[in-house]
């Protein structure tokens, strides 16, 4: 430990949802904490921003109740902020709106007798394949072939995951079906089915399906409550968030390689933040990118080649008392691929005859979706329309919202080289790389806090021997 402390202090990089609980856990046990965030508003992707009198989410962020511990936890935070909320998600699917997760029932709704046996048979083919000779996909096309059969493959999947990701699925590796992909109930009725005549599943494995019915928590002014009241209590436990800063360097002992102190901009000004331990939430290419002493060069190579797609959001205030039934709505074949409508879970929207949708996109960095170009808008207005959500006369404002690393982009090949950048971090024993961002993968909001309470404890139980913990 560094003995020019007065107490141990840990750096941690990146105030979303991860981050921030790792700070509360450490704070909560006496151990000097300090966040550094470059966002002007505490919580990451899972925040609100405030534009004129209303807030606008970064997406749709809410708080589940499966980890029992977190939520008691953030409720007590919370208090009367939070709003409990029905789940009530749609996607648009054979010109009818259908609960979400989508099942496999509705997916056929529409399809021809005839149609409909032919994609049945691709399945229970794919199925029995799968089951009595197993094989390992080579990619996502492969991965999605394997659950559900070429016909379905070709009419369900191929060309919406190519328009969402800008990425045909031959081109993204089969470990996304397997970490994001949310799983058809009919593939488990015919694996249950097989099983019972002795034939078991040796296949891969799509993730499970979120919960049809369940009860989320949410906010008056939005995402941005949560993280701001994790905030308020490590800085009332004596910890620290610091808001719009920037990390430019991770600073390590070239002997013991150990993390001695994180550099980062604020307000046009250098800092420097000396730690004993460092948990960093930023994207992991930006982690090797900005340590110092650099990497070896096979690391920064590697680092370079992992991607993430960007996102824009365009926050519309609408004069309109309401535009959608539901949370929020997916879309196949619109310039959107979702919208969320926050008042119906509690959001309050000035003036009150007014909403506010949140229209969700995915772009890359300079194109015209992140630019917001009239062209873009129209197309938005024009599709908004066509959906009979609003009209284009009703919408009173268009608020632009970017992230550059909005989801980890699992292409082609990408293992090796996330792996490598990983094996990297490992030999430096005071650093921790987690969260959605730092872990490149795909927790809900709950499960990105339980990363950071986790994290929180291997510091702990590091701190141990020179630092007492509550029990």
């Amino acid at each position: 430990m560094n003995s020019t402390l007065p107490q141990p202090h840990v750096a941690i990089l990146g105030g979303g949802p991860c981050g921030l609980y790792a700070a509360r856990v450490l704070s909560r046990a006496g151990v000097r904490v300090t966040v550094l965030d470059k966002g002007d508003r505490p919580g990451g992707l899972a925040t609100s921003h405030k534009r004129g009198e209303n807030w606008y989410d970064m997406g749709c962020h809410m708080l589940h109740e499966f980890d029992k511990e977190i939520y008691e936890d953030m409720m007590s935070i919370m208090g009367a902020d939070s709003i409990p909320v029905q789940l009530d998600a749609k996607i648009r699917w054979a010109g009818s709106f259908y609960r979400y997760p989508l099942q496999f029932q509705d997916m056929i709704k529409g399809i021809p007798p005839f149609t409909l046996v032919y994609y049945t048979i691709g399945l229970f083919t794919a199925q029995m394949r799968n089951a009595l000779a197993p094989w390992i996909p080579k990619n996502a096309e492969e991965a999605l072939v394997m659950l559900y059969g070429q016909p379905l493959y070709e009419f369900f999947f191929k060309e919406f995951t190519h328009r969402y990701w800008g990425i045909h699925p031959r081109e993204l590796s089969a470990t996304f079906i397997t970490t994001k992909m949310p799983r058809l109930s009919a593939v488990d009725v015919l694996k249950r089915a097989l099983g019972k005549i002795g034939i078991k599943d040796r296949a891969v494995h799509a993730v499970d399906s979120a919960l049809r019915d369940e009860t989320l928590h949410y906010s008056r002014t939005g995402a941005e409550a949560m993280p701001r009241h994790i905030s308020r209590v490590v800085n009332a436990e004596g910890g620290e968030v610091i808001q719009g800063a920037d990390v430019t360097r991770i600073v390590r002992d070239e002997a013991s390689q150990r993390v001695t102190a994180v550099r980062y901009l604020q307000d046009g000004e250098d800092h420097e933040l000396k730690c004993d331990e460092c948990i960093s939430t930023i994207p992991v290419p930006h982690l090797a990118m900005r340590s110092e002493p650099a990497p070896p060069e096979s690391v920064m190579e590697a680092a370079h080649r992992i991607r993430y797609k960007p996102i824009a959001i365009y926050g519309l205030l609408v004069k309109k008392a309401k535009c959608i039934e539901g949370l929020y709505i997916y879309y196949r074949d619109r310039a959107f691929h979702r919208v969320g409508e926050p008042k119906n879970a509690g959001l309050v929207v000035n003036p009150p005859d007014h909403t506010v949708l949140i229209v969700e996109t995915t772009c890359e960095v300079g194109d015209e979706k992140w630019k917001g170009t009239e062209e873009v808008k129209q197309r938005i207005f024009s599709d908004l329309e066509i959906e009979n959500i609003c009209h284009k006369e009703e919408v009173v404002e268009v608020n632009l919202l970017h992230c550059e690393t909005g989801y980890p982009v699992f292409a082609l090949g990408f293992e090796p080289h996330l792996e490598k950048v990983r094996d990297w971090i490992k030999t430096i024993p005071n650093l921790q790389s987690v969260g959605r961002q730092g872990g490149f993968t795909y927790p809900n909001m709950h499960s990105a806090m339980r990363m950071g309470a986790k994290a929180a404890q291997v510091v702990l139980d590091r701190l141990k021997p020179n630092h007492k913990t509550q029990p």
